[in-house]
């Protein structure tokens, strides 16, 4: 089993990057203890070196799914600060998220159309009708129906009505590749707050709730 888990500072303070980048150590140890394997797919670094706006892992293991929503939510590094001295506020919160990053890719059968004759009117018109050339044709997974009746043989009708098939699914899944993309941004840029789910400090001590 694979997922992926976001980690995101969101809009917070640069501490909450750099509380991210001490943070993604915690899990990926803790993934290792468990027998699952992380990998980190994609990173967004902070404004200071060695820290993140947000990290995308990908979880792989019996058990990943499991691990994944024990760490969802928000995650708290309790610390002073590193850049500002003096500094009264110690807690930066870090969010945690399951995300979907790819989208399966529609595969086209012709298996899965069904291809009938009819007749439309419009220019030209009387042998078309009478021969219905004209082709309608349906693609039952998706739905998708599209009728063709640009030339007089039925059998170039179903050839440019199953083209634009293909056309019409490789457009859906585009579409809901960026969706699933806009989805993902969406999160890294959220607000985190307060109520953590876990609390870490560096003295390597951690509840959970």
């Amino acid at each position: 089993m694979i997922v992926h888990l976001l980690l995101s500072a969101g809009r917070g303070p640069r501490e909450c990057a750099w509380a991210l980048a001490r943070l993604l150590p915690r899990l990926e140890s803790d993934a290792a203890r468990r027998k699952l394997t992380t990998g980190r797919v994609r990173t967004v670094p902070g404004d200071q070196p060695g820290t993140y706006r947000s990290v995308l892992v990908r979880i792989s293991g019996a058990d990943a799914g499991a691990f994944a929503e024990s760490w969802s939510g928000t995650l708290c590094w309790q610390a002073p600060s590193p850049y500002r001295a003096g500094a009264g506020r110690k807690n930066w919160y870090v969010t945690a998220r399951p995300c979907q990053v790819d989208t399966p890719r529609t595969v086209f059968r012709e298996a899965d159309v069904d291809v009938v004759a009819c007749r439309t009117g419009g220019p030209g018109g009387q042998h078309r009708n009478k021969a219905s050339t004209a082709v309608r044709a349906t693609h039952r997974p998706s739905g998708i129906v599209v009728v063709v009746d640009t030339e007089r043989h039925f059998a170039l009708n179903r050839r440019t009505a199953l083209e634009l098939l293909r056309q019409r699914l490789d457009a859906g899944d585009e579409a809901a590749g960026r969706a699933v993309t806009a989805a993902r941004w969406r999160l890294h840029d959220e607000l985190v707050r307060g109520d953590p789910v876990r609390v870490f400090t560096p003295a390597r001590r951690s509840r959970a709730r």
